[in-house]
């Protein structure tokens, strides 16, 4: 009687990757010499970002100095923390703060949406000529400069010809000096930015669901999805990443705003709400000559901005979602 002996299977032995050759310097030079026509394109944009962007940081030492036009960048005496020092415990520093991070925080919850819902509901809309014309009436305010902008809403909400005033005279109210009230610099502000630069806005994200796969609301259809099934589980969440990218850069220029147009709306009356760092900078730096004062406030500006870029970047990479980097 034989007994049968079974061998234990061979595990298969895995492939090798085979390991890619380093790339030395000489390689990456004739890399670079074969599409040389490329950088030769990238040199005006580099030398632009270089110039305009990384050079003036030259100059930001000045707030670190007591500058002196006379005696140059180097020359003038070093005061430290100085400047940033006055800025802080100035009486005005918390009221700054505050215009500032109000007006944009209330232009970011009330504005940052408009876009969006713009976009979901033109992206509805059946028939392609009323599509495009609909898209044109939309955007065509962001092609209007800044200061006939400003200067329709004086027109506008003029206290004795303005359209606005001459509606509540005719209902049997008084009319109001909108552009002389505190109160009203931050409704006008916000609302004539989200007429002049949502159209523009929603571009972007009609160009993210032009991305989305057709197929996915024909699925939908079939298994009797309605609109705004489609909407809530296909496109918000195909235009996410896009939502969260343009959400972290707004929270980076949470400190930034439009100089001109609050420089424009300013008004002697409206200034307990319409003064804000920047038009300060303005002010201390341009007009009465204090050059590292204002230089320290911008910078100061420039930092806070910089830190609620990188925690809302790291919150977002915490919470899964698409970040900058």
């Amino acid at each position: 009687m034989t007994t049968k002996i079974t061998l234990p299977a061979r595990k298969p032995r895995q492939s090798r990757q085979p390991r890619r050759p380093r790339r030395d310097f000489r390689t990456e030079v004739h890399r670079a010499m074969r599409s040389w026509q490329l950088y030769v394109l990238l040199l005006p944009a580099l030398a632009s970002v270089l110039v305009f962007k990384y050079w003036p940081m030259y100059g930001a030492q000045i707030a670190f100095r007591n500058y002196n036009p006379a005696d140059g960048f180097a020359g003038s005496p070093w005061v430290g923390l100085e400047h940033f020092e006055r800025f802080v415990t100035s009486f005005q520093f918390e009221r700054l703060i505050a215009n500032t991070l109000t007006l944009n925080a209330l232009g970011l919850l009330i504005a940052f949406p408009v876009p969006i819902i713009l976009a979901l509901i033109v992206n509805q809309l059946q028939s392609e000529r009323f599509k495009k014309f609909t898209q044109t009436v939309l955007y065509s305010p962001s092609f209007i400069s800044v200061v006939v902008v400003v200067g329709m809403i004086y027109l506008l909400f003029s206290p004795r010809s303005g359209i606005v005033n001459n509606a509540i005279t005719v209902l049997g109210g008084d009319p109001i000096f909108f552009m002389g009230s505190a109160e009203w610099f931050r409704p006008l502000y916000i609302g004539s930015d989200i007429w002049q630069n949502a159209g523009f806005s929603m571009i972007v994200y009609l160009a993210a669901l032009t991305a989305i796969d057709p197929s996915l609301h024909e699925a939908a259809r079939v298994d009797g999805a309605n609109k705004w099934q489609r909407i809530r589980h296909i496109d918000i969440p195909g235009i996410l990443p896009v939502i969260t990218i343009l959400f972290i850069l707004a929270i980076g220029n949470l400190f930034n705003l439009g100089f001109e147009k609050v420089l424009l709306m300013q008004t002697d009356l409206n200034l307990p709400t319409s003064e804000v760092i920047q038009t300060y900078v303005y002010q201390a730096g341009l007009k009465q000559a204090q050059f590292s004062y204002s230089a320290a406030i911008g910078l100061f500006n420039s930092l806070i901005n910089m830190v609620l870029l990188l925690t809302f970047n790291w919150v977002a990479k915490r919470a899964g979602q698409s970040t900058l980097w």
